[in-house]
């Protein structure tokens, strides 16, 4: 396996990876062939809590304003590459790591509709892509919903009610009954009457305001304090109201870290880092750079003198030979990602200030492997028996 520079480390895929989150629930709730990967004892019925954007180092910064989640027993997970929303539900949803599923950024490059594609509305530019790039065809592995309801467990997704029917949600979260809620309570009740059902359950619970708000205030934030202060109650609460033998895992999608705009590099005032280049996807901190024919080693060089050790630039053959994908790469995921891939490694974003004004103008930015992008708690309750 070919290294990888030292400030970019490689997912626990197949160890403590967020891929092997769900498969390892399944094998707790006794489904045969599921990998029981990340060890979980027996349970007849469990919950996991998303919080969209939880990461381990700030929950580990404040525990004095998250008092539950702060008490539960811990563990790490690391996200897959990139570390965000739309890569890592598609590897807990599916159990595959982003070179399988193939969801590989924020954004990708997908030759099918020639250009890059926001997986989470599932769009070109305002094109809804959902005829032309059809969910259950882009991504056609099953589910770990569809696993677990074929073996005969009732699945409920409680999460919020836009989201029911999106492109992410036919691909990699489809199986179970959708709960759409429209309050953080009414997940709450929702998760509550899902975990009731059947012999044996499994709900999955997603709120994503901590990372709406983290994004736009940044992570230092009174608000983003007060945001986690309600997640906390918010989890709080819905332990309390479980049955009796129901098992709540927390954990998160990613992490984050706050980008000044003194730190930012802009693409779109830059002819240097522009030349060669065909397009540019995935997100300000992990970029995947798809380049002219011919112009790959010029590109990297560019990109590499440019950025300095600011940012990890590798080629796409260095991120799939070192793993950053997974063990397993598509042909598909092969080809969105970039020829050249340039991830950070310290407090810097590309952004393009011009053709993407809203995401260059986000204080909070995730995406790279940072410990504060890349760590996510895994939190228990109630803990084991000693």
């Amino acid at each position: 396996m070919t290294a990888v520079p030292a400030p970019v480390p490689v997912p626990r895929y197949g160890d403590a990876a967020l891929s092997d989150l769900l498969p390892s629930v399944l094998a707790s709730l006794g489904v045969a062939g599921e990998p029981a990967t990340i060890a979980l004892p027996p349970a007849r019925r469990t919950v996991l809590l998303l919080v969209d954007g939880m990461g381990l180092e700030l929950l580990q910064r404040h525990t004095d304003v998250a008092p539950f989640l702060s008490g539960l027993q811990r563990s790490a997970l690391t996200t897959g590459f990139p570390a965000t929303t739309a890569t890592s539900l598609s590897s807990i949803g599916t159990g595959l790591a982003p070179g399988e599923h193939g969801i590989t950024g924020y954004t990708s490059w997908v030759a099918e509709v020639d250009g890059a594609v926001g997986w989470l509305t599932w769009t070109l530019g305002r094109e809804d892509l959902r005829e032309r790039l059809v969910p259950e065809r882009s991504q056609p592995r099953p589910t770990v919903f569809e696993r677990a309801e074929r073996a005969g467990v009732a699945v409920t997704v409680a999460a919020p009610a836009v989201f029911e029917g999106s492109g992410l949600t036919r691909a990699v979260l489809r199986g179970g009954t959708y709960l759409g809620a429209v309050t953080p309570g009414d997940s709450v009740a929702h998760a509550v009457a899902g975990s009731r059902r059947g012999d044996r359950s499994l709900v999955y619970c997603y709120t994503p305001d901590l990372d709406l708000i983290g994004h736009v205030r940044g992570t230092d934030s009174d608000a983003w304090l007060s945001q986690l202060a309600l997640v906390d109650r918010y989890a709080e609460e819905l332990a309390g109201r479980l049955p009796a033998d129901t098992a709540l895992l927390v954990t998160a999608d990613h992490g984050m870290v706050d980008v000044p705009p003194g730190s930012q590099v802009d693409f779109d005032a830059s002819p240097a880092l522009q030349h060669g280049v065909r397009a540019l996807a995935g997100e300000p901190r992990a970029r995947h750079v798809h380049v002219e024919d011919g112009a790959a080693r010029d590109v990297l060089a560019t990109w590499q003198a440019e950025l300095g050790d600011r940012m990890a630039v590798l080629t796409r053959e260095q991120v799939i030979a070192a793993g950053l994908l997974g063990p397993v790469v598509t042909p598909a995921a092969s080809d969105r990602t970039g020829d050249v891939v340039a991830i950070a490694t310290c407090e810097v974003a590309v952004v393009r200030r011009e053709h993407e004004r809203l995401l260059s103008g986000l204080r909070g930015q995730h995406g790279a492997l940072t410990d504060a992008e890349r760590l996510v708690p895994l939190l228990r309750w109630p803990a084991p028996p000693a």
